[in-house]
């Protein structure tokens, strides 16, 4: 078994232990009423569009979400939280230094032995997510249920919907597609993107993500048989059946769209099974971004 394969089945007794610490870290993430700004790299950045897209769906305070690289310094946020499996993202670390004594900031990390720990004003550590794979899967997943069950927005059904997600098998037919598309809506739409995001890295595949009323204006151009077109959440009226006519295979998601991730993440093993490739090693790929300042 890889890495990332061991790593993706805890995940339900991961999300089961942040639910259960949340209340314990609630000093060092949002109150109610604040405007925050949710930040990260990669995975993090998807994880972060969710994570600010479900807060302000609570009406909890204005919530945005960026790429660390591209921070709107100029405008005003009550804290800054990063999500940093590593702590070592050099985009991140620029960031938290750069807010340093203007904006509180919380880092949310797995290793508490990297340069974040001091960087961020609060620092979360979920060690017990760490992983092993250059691929994520159970730390950022763990860190958005950190934050949902922050924001009262976690129910041990997304447990029991992630532990289905691991049993049953994936439908017929889908890991021999050539092409996936991934369709979200509200919060959903950063786990599809992450969807995306896992194809690409672990089987090399050919993977896009859209909002899902965004597919009809123009994407759906380029399905047609051996793509899959898979909703993580509730889809349009009517776009099945459009979907369906076009030859491709249509996946409905029925769990929680963070149980739908984990399906997904699934698929993306499988997929790279079945190419001869090593999921834990993408091409290219290491743990951490970590740039080097060019001479002076």
């Amino acid at each position: 078994m890889s890495h990332v394969e061991d790593e993706l089945t805890s995940q339900p007794e991961c999300w089961t232990r942040a639910a259960a610490d949340a209340a314990g870290h609630g000093g060092a993430l949002p109150a109610p009423g604040e405007r925050v700004a949710i930040v990260g790299c990669g995975t993090s950045y998807f994880m972060a569009q969710s994570a600010a897209a479900l807060r302000e769906g609570a009406g909890q305070g204005e919530t945005d979400a960026f790429a660390a690289s591209e921070f709107p310094h100029g405008r005003s946020y009550d804290r800054v939280i990063a999500l940093t499996r590593s702590g070592t993202t050099t985009e991140v670390l620029d960031l938290l230094a750069r807010s340093k004594g203007t904006t509180r900031t919380t880092a949310i990390t797995a290793d508490p032995a990297t340069p974040v720990m001091t960087a961020a004003d609060d620092v979360v550590v979920l060690d017990y997510a760490d992983e092993r794979s250059v691929v994520q899967t159970r730390f950022a997943t763990t860190a958005l249920t950190l934050l949902r069950a922050h924001f009262g927005l976690h129910t041990d059904a997304v447990v029991a919907d992630a532990r289905t997600a691991l049993a049953e098998p994936l439908p017929e037919g889908l890991v021999d597609c050539t092409q996936f598309t991934f369709l979200g809506r509200g919060w959903s739409v950063g786990l599809a993107n992450e969807a995306g995001l896992k194809m690409r890295e672990a089987s090399l595949s050919w993977t896009e993500a859209y909002p899902a009323m965004e597919y009809r204006h123009g994407p759906i151009s380029v399905t047609t048989a051996g793509t899959a077109t898979w909703a993580l959440d509730e889809a349009p009226e009517g776009l099945a059946e459009q979907v369906d006519g076009t030859g491709a295979l249509w996946i409905q998601g029925t769990l929680d769209p963070l149980a739908e991730l984990v399906r997904a993440q699934r698929l993306a093993v499988a997929v790279a099974a079945s190419r001869g490739l090593d999921p834990d090693q993408p091409r290219h790929l290491t743990r951490s971004v970590i740039l080097t300042p060019d001479p002076a």
